[in-house]
């Protein structure tokens, strides 16, 4: 027995993934949405689905008016908490003949949540009291003040008292919101003001706190599942610290560094904090672990990860069934010694960001072109969107959850890799580049990662992939291979050649090929479907199918297999490729066309004296200037 019909009050990849899930199970759904979602995945995918407001969020998804008539109007026995502004909610409930529909909110009992009760959710949810919860439990907690600090002045007095460095984050914070790292009174002041700043307009609650701040340290959480019986079980841990501004990147399950103590130290605490605020579903304990394996207790997220899907590559378990069940009275189907760690997952996280602005601030468009890589063993893809879907300002930026699983952490990896570079991604700026460079870069791989890792690794910030002499001229040989191969496809069409042909047994063919700042000779020669290029000196021979109208391009370059991404190109010879995961723009002229170029007067860079670009599409929230001021 079951529920017959759930709701899902949320949008994108994981109302996608609640809905899958219910119709393995024989559950109906409804979806609700804002205006501008109305041709959105999840409403697609749903079967039932009704409007509740316009695009912002607290108009529409967390319009608990509008979300009541929803209930109503489906003649649905439901209503439910949402955890905060930044939390998803889940409403589900049974069809009943019995129902009025003049029935007050009051009045709606036998409501089940799809999650933990109210006491859990405000419990955990506020910072402050979660950190006392944890200390009564007997989890490990980072030193700092347990009040709630009353203004810059005090703030400085208890950063004083702890030691610096300090953390000073919202109370009611999550997602790296309201977050500030002080080293001195300054910063501690500075960091007050901001906070508290983001807080109250983040979470419409400004309450601070103050903790020691943990230098250098891993983020490793465990995933727990309780019961309303007083059962609950520790499914592992997952390693997400590879972070940018706070927020999660890529993580993976399990974590290279934990040992067989430490994971059940940290198991056996994080149940121990579920059962002390009697949780009753799916949550996360997250933690910080120093270089010497301490681990303190950080936050309990008290609805589905984001990341959640390595752990059920790892465990064989499907969390949003064990949630529906838990839901609905029924007994935890396993015991701690039935959990196992099977092999390797990781997770990437796909954003409409530029992650050559602070490693990824936001983009926005039109996918005009999209493509997952389902066509690759071992690959899931968790997303909330198809072609022709717009990335809007209104919403979170994420594209997808791409995350590959293998026997061990070198397979997965591998399999990641391929599977960035068959993603194609049209009409947004994404993170790709910056996704494949983390999974391939030596300190990664050797699992030797901190929260700092990007910082530390890109100082300067992140520049795309630094290509070797070798792979330089791969790069050269591909895009010279694939610009003869269109001139003579174009050649078969036009039925007249649009480069010189060279008068011998084997075409050939001499280019001129500038990528960045050099300019680099190239002679072709073709042979059958395959090229001999000779680049700085050296011969490479590439082969591949050359189907030019596929996004995708397999190329073997001197028995290496590169998938490539031709993302545009014109009749000046401008290409653009996205090879290793970064896209690189190139032209390639002929010997007589490279001659001519240098007659062709350079176009003027734009004047941008007078202009304030923004760096990310946004607000306006405040213009600390007018006009006569001077700046």
């Amino acid at each position: 027995q079951t529920f017959e019909k759930l709701l899902i009050a949320n949008r994108g990849e994981i109302a996608c993934r609640v809905i899958k899930t219910c119709k393995k199970m024989g559950i109906k759904t409804v979806a609700i949405h804002s205006d501008v979602d109305s041709n959105a995945v999840h409403v697609k995918m749903a079967d039932e689905a009704a409007c509740v407001g316009p695009a912002p969020t607290s108009k529409s998804y967390l319009n608990m008016d509008a979300i009541m008539e929803v209930i109503k109007k489906t003649r649905a026995q439901a209503v439910s908490l949402n955890e905060s502004i930044c939390c998803s909610w889940l409403l589900i409930f049974s069809l009943s003949p019995k129902l009025k529909p003049s029935l007050s909110l009051q009045a709606l009992e036998g409501v089940t949540f799809i999650g933990p009760d109210t006491h859990a959710i405000q419990a955990m949810g506020d910072k402050i009291e979660s950190k006392l919860l944890a200390k009564n439990a007997k989890v490990n907690t980072i030193p700092g003040f347990d009040g709630v600090v009353k203004d810059a002045d005090e703030a400085v007095r208890i950063a004083r008292e702890i030691g610096y460095p300090v953390m000073i984050k919202a109370s009611a914070g999550g997602g790296g919101k309201g977050m500030r790292i002080a080293w001195d009174d300054e910063e501690t002041r500075e960091g007050f003001r901001f906070s508290s700043q983001e807080a109250a307009s983040s979470f419409g609650d400004d309450r601070l706190l103050i903790e020691k701040f943990i230098d250098n340290p891993r983020h490793i959480e465990i995933q727990v599942c309780s019961n309303k019986h007083g059962n609950a079980l520790w499914l592992n841990e997952r390693e997400c610290s590879i972070q940018r501004r706070n927020q999660k990147v890529v993580e993976e399950a399990p974590s290279t560094f934990l040992d067989p103590e430490t994971r059940r130290a940290m198991g056996e605490q994080a149940v121990a904090l579920a059962k002390a605020v009697k949780y009753s579903s799916a949550g996360t304990v997250e933690f910080l672990v120093d270089s010497s394996k301490n681990f303190y207790f950080l936050e309990m997220n008290t609805r589905l990860q984001v990341e959640h899907p390595v752990t059920e590559c790892i465990t064989g378990l499907d969390l949003v069934q064990e949630m529906i069940r838990v839901a609905k009275g029924y007994p935890l189907r396993h015991k701690q010694a039935d959990i196992p760690i099977n092999g390797w997952a990781v997770e990437c996280r796909v954003y409409a960001e530029d992650p050559y602005k602070s490693f990824g601030l936001p983009s926005i468009g039109k996918l005009s072109q999209y493509q997952e890589p389902l066509h690759l063993p071992s690959v899931r893809v968790d997303s909330g969107i198809q072609q022709g879907s717009d990335i809007s300002i209104y919403y979170d930026p994420m594209i997808s959850k791409l995350i590959t699983y293998g026997s061990n952490r070198a397979e997965a990896l591998k399999r990641m890799e391929e599977a960035l570079d068959n993603y194609v991604i049209r009409g947004v700026t994404h993170n790709i580049s910056l996704l494949r460079e983390v999974i391939i870069h030596p300190r990664f791989v050797r699992g030797d990662i901190s929260t700092k890792f990007l910082p530390e690794v890109y100082p300067d910030g992140f520049k795309g992939h630094k290509l070797t002499d070798l792979e330089r001229r791969e790069l050269l040989a591909t895009a010279a291979s694939l610009y003869v191969a269109e001139q003579l496809r174009s050649q078969r069409f036009l039925g007249t050649p649009r480069i010189p042909i060279a008068k011998s047994q084997r075409s050939s063919w001499e280019l001129s090929v500038h990528l960045g700042d050099g300019v680099y000779p190239v002679a072709v020669s073709k042979d059958g479907s395959s090229f001999s290029v000779e680049v700085d000196g050296m011969k490479l021979n590439v082969t591949g199918e050359w189907n030019l109208a596929s996004p995708l391009l397999s190329v073997t370059i001197d028995g290496t297999q590169r998938t490539i991404q031709r993302l545009s190109r014109n009749a000046s010879g401008n290409t653009s490729i996205q090879f290793l995961g970064t896209v690189y723009k190139l032209q390639i002229l002929t010997k007589v066309a490279a001659e001519l170029s240098k007659y062709m007067p350079e176009k003027a860079a734009e004047d941008t004296s007078n202009i304030l670009r923004s760096p990310m599409p946004g607000t306006a929230v405040a213009v600390s200037v007018k006009p006569g001021d001077t700046v």
